[in-house]
């Protein structure tokens, strides 16, 4: 629902804070005063053309603010009108586009009157609307249609023109060959082909390092030596005794340690051949890499893979025999789900026309008639129809209906098809009516509260009494500027506007009676 609403110099609305219920809220005042400018308002949150000339006189831009509480999470949408210069748009204090304005506002609110943005215009969601009032079952539709495309897709994949298959088949028994030849059986090939290549290019050094090593620590080499002439240096010296017996292990560990050393170099080999046939298989396999895949892994994959694929190509004509078969048992599987579709949109489209003429008839369009136009089977192409008059033909809603009218034909719609946008905004529903009509509007627009948010700008007390909540707008010009301001109503407060209203004589003590009568029959229903 929307939850306030600020608006800056719009018009001639200097400053505007509304904040608002759930249930249905009237907007009354004086003519021009400024209603229809909280619609506009409201309109400029949902991406609604931005006109210059909505910017107050004097100031330098306009400013619109909605906060909104939409499934649970609050969302808030200003819009930044300039006297000069291009419109701005932010949804949480970031920076938009009027499109993403207008596809948020698609899913929050509808605007009734003469306004562009109202979702039951559009055929999607007039063909949306049919579905949930005649219950139509697309599940069967949606999973034949799914499993068509899923088996098109595996058509495509097949393969396209003889002439691409067949180079599609060269390709592949070239890669083929490649890889064959390459013999991949161990994804871990590669790094034990570099920790070996490691070992052998070293293998000189390593020999080197070690046979020195071995020469040092022995007997006759500067550390075996000296460690021999440390220990018997401390030999037969008791207070040294433990020191003695630690440089013995040590003498001995260095001994042992060259025997190792000496043992270790003659083992390694250089093997010159070995580490040229390592560089080699390495950058194959690095080229392998570059074509096929980033690891080894991956390559081995794309090699089991092209194997499928040009085994799949190679038996193309049996493969598309069989899918050619599969593909018209699946396209009469849509054609059976989509003709069952179709003639349930029929029979719920009718319906739907009936019902909703029946409250046209309540709502001073006597003559009016709608009808629901459903295309061929499966009937996607649905348009809501009007035909004004006795004898016109059904044309779209937008071209058959005046402002009041549409809204009227929208508040009928509503009456019958109760899902939508949670937020409904009327405008103009009250044109060319009166009497026990408007009470019949005014009980109508109240019970979308059952399934909505509902605002009303009205000139009729009959529609006004018929709100939970009631607002005036209210202009005050000392001659030198104007400024409008928004005022709650309650209490002896509503009787007065509503007294206003009815008589154009707020302190009529007659208007004020049936102002009361007027309160008390809409909380009775009557």
């Amino acid at each position: 629902m929307l939850t306030e609403l600020a608006v800056e110099n719009l018009g001639v609305i200097e400053r505007l804070n509304l904040v608002l219920r759930s249930g249905m809220t009237a907007l009354t005042g004086e003519t021009g005063a400024g209603k229809t400018l909280v619609v506009t308002a409201v309109d400029l949150l949902l991406g609604g053309r931005a006109d210059p000339a909505l910017v107050r006189f004097g100031a330098s831009e306009a400013t619109v603010e909605g906060r909104f509480d939409h499934q649970g999470e609050e969302i808030v949408l200003r819009r930044v009108v300039p006297a000069d210069g291009r419109a701005r748009a932010y949804v949480d204090g970031r920076l938009a586009s009027a499109a993403t304005l207008s596809e948020l506002g698609w899913e929050m609110v509808d605007l009734h009157g003469q306004h562009a943005h109202q979702s039951l215009l559009r055929r999607v969601h007039q063909r949306a609307a049919l579905d949930r009032f005649g219950d139509v079952d697309l599940a069967p539709l949606m999973e034949a249609r799914a499993a068509l495309a899923d088996l098109n897709r595996r058509r495509a994949e097949l393969g396209g023109d003889e002439r691409s298959r067949a180079r599609e088949i060269e390709l592949c028994r070239f890669q083929l060959a490649e890889l064959d030849e390459a013999g991949l059986e161990d994804p871990g090939e590669e790094e034990a082909l570099k920790a070996e290549e490691v070992a052998l290019a070293d293998a000189a050094a390593s020999r080197d390092a070690a046979r020195q090593a071995a020469v040092t620590l022995g007997a006759d080499g500067a550390v075996g030596a000296g460690l021999a002439q440390i220990t018997a240096s401390l030999e037969n010296r008791p207070p040294l005794g433990s020191h003695y017996e630690r440089l013995a292990g040590l003498a001995a560990e260095a001994a042992d340690l060259s025997t190792e050393l000496r043992r270790a170099s003659e083992s390694i080999d250089e093997n010159p051949a070995r580490l040229a046939e390592i560089r080699h298989r390495r950058e194959l396999i690095v080229d392998l890499r570059r074509k096929y895949g980033e690891t080894l892994a991956e390559v081995m994959e794309f090699h089991r893979d092209l194997s499928s694929r040009l085994a799949e190509l190679e038996d193309f004509d049996r493969l598309a025999k069989d899918l050619d078969g599969e593909h018209h048992r699946r396209a009469a599987a849509v054609d059976e789900a989509g003709t069952a579709v179709g003639a349930a949109r029929r029979i719920a489209a009718k319906a739907l026309g009936i019902e909703v003429t029946a409250h046209l008839r309540e709502l001073a369009m006597a003559r009016a008639e709608v009808q629901v136009a459903v295309g061929d089977d499966p009937g996607d192409d649905v348009d809501i129809l009007l035909a004004a008059n006795s004898g016109a033909p059904g044309l779209p809603l937008t071209s058959a209906a005046s402002g009041g009218e549409l809204a009227r034909v929208m508040l009928a719609l509503r009456l019958v098809i109760s899902a939508g946008p949670p937020v409904l905004v009327f405008d103009e529903v009250d044109a060319g009516i009166g009497g026990q009509v408007a009470q019949t509007v005014g009980r109508a627009l109240s019970r979308l509260t059952a399934d909505h948010q509902v605002l009303v700008v009205t000139h009729l007390p009959q529609v006004a009494a018929c709100a939970d909540q009631q607002v005036s707008i209210v202009k005050h010009d000392d001659g030198a500027s104007t400024t409008v301001f928004a005022e709650p109503l309650e209490g002896e407060d509503r009787i007065v506007e509503l007294s206003r209203m009815l008589s154009g004589s707020p302190d009529s003590d007659s208007a004020r009676r049936h102002a009361s009568e007027l309160l008390e029959m809409s909380k009775s229903g009557g």
